[in-house]
């Protein structure tokens, strides 16, 4: 959350072992829903359609997890969960087409914030934890950096992908 890095300016520097008080919980919690998220898509959709979100779930329920278990990486978990504002409009997108609204003014709208947040908080907040992640590699145990290193290299292509379906879908039909 943005304001965790007004409220604890001491995360900015430390990702690793500093968090603010509640943030530990907030990633556990996080790795609770996405655990009943991919449970819930495993039982009720196909395969087929929902492949793509339970490899997405399954990387964050790895490095969430080993943030949550180690009381380390909490701070990074963090920015991590900057993605998830985007998910807002992702989700109300898809509403929105479930309702049969894609030619409201409303559908529009939330084209372009989606897009607009999409930059921000994913594409961005990826770029920024890849960097990271490079600059900081020296002072990391092995382990860690592979699996920090193989969950950028999952998610950022991942998240580029859905940015062009997205552009392709709302913008280029």
């Amino acid at each position: 959350s943005p304001y965790r890095f007004c409220l604890h300016p001491g995360l900015s520097e430390d990702l690793v072992g500093t968090h603010p008080p509640g943030a530990h919980s907030l990633v556990a919690v996080s790795v609770g829903y996405f655990l009943e998220d991919f449970v819930d898509m495993l039982c009720n959709q196909k395969l087929h359609q929902s492949w793509e979100l339970l490899f997405h779930h399954s990387v964050v329920i790895v490095c969430f997890g080993i943030a949550v278990l180690l009381h380390q990486y909490v701070g990074f978990a963090l920015v991590a969960l900057l993605v998830e504002i985007n998910s807002i409009f992702l989700h109300l997108r898809q509403i929105l087409l479930m309702a049969n609204l894609v030619h409201t003014t409303c559908y529009r709208l939330n084209s372009i914030i989606n897009l607009g947040t999409y930059v921000v908080f994913r594409i961005a907040t990826l770029a920024w934890m890849t960097h990271w992640l490079f600059l900081n590699r020296e002072n990391m145990p092995p382990a860690t950096y592979a699996v920090g290193t193989v969950g950028m290299a999952i998610m950022t292509p991942m998240n580029i992908i859905l940015f062009y379906r997205l552009l392709r879908s709302d913008f280029f039909k």
